[in-house]
C-alpha cells in the first residue's frame, strides 16, 4: 500500500535542498501566526510555499516533529532531538511504521535547526492522509528503535494543515499592472507587431 522506494539520485538531491532549507523554515514558522490544535501548532512557512504542523513530545531531547505541506503538494517530515548525534546532510536509510503500512530502508538527511539535530525526509503526495489515519508512527534504525511516536490528534490537524494550504494557494500573487508592462514596454518586444502584448 505505502512502500515506497525514492529513486536514489533525485531523493537525495531532493532532500538535500530541503534539509538547507527545511531547518530556517521550521525554526521560523513559530514566528508567523501560529494557532494551537490539541498538541500540535499550525503556522505558515515562512517561504509562503505551505504550512507546518509542529509537536514536541515531553520525552528527553523533547523530541519535535515538523511535517510540512506545500502548495504543490510535496511533503517533508521532520524529526528533532537534542540527544542525537546525527550530523547535517548525513545519509540515513530509517524504516518508517504507521498503523497500517510502512516504508523500509526510507532515504532521510541530517540536519540541524536552531542547534537542535535531527533529519527530514519526504514521502509521495498521499502521506499526509496515511498519518491522519494512523494511531501512531515508528521509527527505526534497522534493529535500534528511534522513535515512537502517537498520533493522536494528527486528523483534524492534518486537515487544518491542508486548509492553511489551501488558503495560501488562494493568496498567490496575482500579477499587477507593473508585472504585465504598464511602463510601455510590451511582454515580448521581439513579437510580431500583431502578436505584441503589453
Amino acid at each position: 500500500m505505502m512502500m515506497t522506494k525514492p529513486r536514489p539520485y533525485l531523493a537525495a538531491l531532493t532532500l538535500l535542498l530541503a534539509a538547507l532549507s527545511i531547518g530556517g523554515a521550521a525554526a521560523n514558522a513559530a514566528d508567523g501566526p501560529s494557532r494551537d490544535l490539541g498538541d500540535w501548532t499550525l503556522a505558515p512557512s515562512e517561504d509562503g510555499q505551505g504550512c507546518f504542523l509542529t509537536r514536541v513530545y515531553k520525552r528527553p531531547g523533547d523530541t519535535t516533529l515538523l511535517l510540512g505541506l506545500d502548495r504543490d503538494g510535496s511533503n517533508h517530515l521532520t524529526v528533532l532531538n537534542d540527544n542525537w548525534s546525527i550530523k547535517p546532510k548525513e545519509r540515513l536509510a530509517l524504516d518508517f511504521r504507521l498503523t497500517s503500512g510502512g516504508y523500509p530502508k526510507h532515504f532521510a538527511v541530517g540536519l540541524n535547526s536552531d542547534g537542535k539535530p535531527g533529519f527530514v525526509t519526504s514521502f509521495e503526495k498521499a502521506f499526509p492522509t496515511y498519518l491522519a489515519r494512523s494511531q501512531r508512527l515508528d521509527i527505526a534504525r534497522g534493529d535500534v528503535p528511534v522513535e515512537r511516536l502517537a498520533m493522536d490528534g494528527s486528523g483534524a490537524a492534518i486537515a487544518a494543515l491542508r486548509d492553511c494550504v489551501a488558503a495560501r494557494k488562494s493568496a498567490q500573487r496575482k500579477p499587477s499592472k507593473e508585472d504585465r508592462g504598464n511602463d510601455g514596454i510590451p511582454r515580448d518586444p521581439f513579437a510580431k507587431q500583431s502578436d505584441r502584448r503589453r
